[in-house]
């Protein structure tokens, strides 16, 4: 986090929820959870995808891990569903689960191959044989971060009453690694707090290496939400993959 924090976690957590509502990505997620007897969300956030399973009736287990706390403050309004605090590589579930998702384009926070590895490792491990693991990347081809830029700031109210302003800018692009600075502010620029972050954009084949060498096969792979074909150019590479058997 940038040394600015005069807009608290809390408050950050609180305005997450507001700026990425409901849509067409938590659709499709929900309904793979609702199919599932058990389910992992592995960068969880406030919990807002289980928390919907749980009100749609789904009654196995659910359990949601996020290393953010105040994200998971906001998450455990609900008691009957397990949050974890941790990252994806240091989770110690052994064939728990018959489904874990990672949304919100989580995958990418995970930069370094050895993030991804240990993270996949663990995900496999988690998951019964012939488990889901169901996650989104953006495609490389899209080339999404040129529109990070202070044109395309977004204006909110956000929970509290206070009216904020929310813009990207990309500090550094570094072979498939894009570097940003997330900044809100007051509506005159004022800032009130910059988190800087990096993303990994892979594409289909280094995904589908890096899934080969964790154990898992490749089900389908779709270039949106609504199940579009993957194109070239599609803004989003959305894979489920399946586990092998030992």
């Amino acid at each position: 986090m940038w040394p600015l924090t005069r807009y608290s976690d809390e408050e950050a957590a609180a305005l997450y929820e507001l700026l990425n509502p409901w849509g067409s990505s938590d659709n499709f997620c929900l309904a793979m959870v609702m199919e599932a007897r058990s389910a992992l969300d592995v960068g969880c956030g406030t919990g807002a995808l289980l928390h919907r399973a749980r009100e749609a009736g789904h009654t196995g287990r659910l359990c949601g891990l996020d290393p953010d706390d105040a994200s998971l403050n906001v998450a455990r309004r609900r008691a009957d569903i397990e949050w974890v605090s941790g990252t994806a590589a240091s989770m110690t579930f052994v064939r728990e689960f018959e489904l874990a998702l990672m949304t919100g384009h989580a995958f990418q926070v995970l930069v370094a191959d050895e993030e991804v590895r240990d993270s996949l490792a663990a995900i496999g491990r988690a998951l019964v044989d012939g488990g889901r693991f169901a996650f989104e990347t953006r495609n490389p081809l899209a080339r999404a971060w040129e529109q990070w830029n202070p044109e395309n700031a977004i204006d909110v109210v956000d929970p509290s009453g206070r009216k904020v302003r929310i813009w990207h800018e990309v500090e550094a692009v570094a072979e498939d690694v894009v570097t940003f600075t997330e900044t809100t502010g007051g509506r005159d620029g004022t800032q009130l707090r910059v988190d800087r972050a990096s993303l990994r954009f892979l594409d289909v084949d280094a995904l589908g290496d890096f899934l080969a060498d964790a154990g898992f096969t490749i089900e389908v792979q779709y270039g949106g939400w609504l199940r579009e074909p993957l194109e070239p150019t599609s803004p989003e590479i959305v894979t489920i993959a399946r586990t092998e058997p030992e």
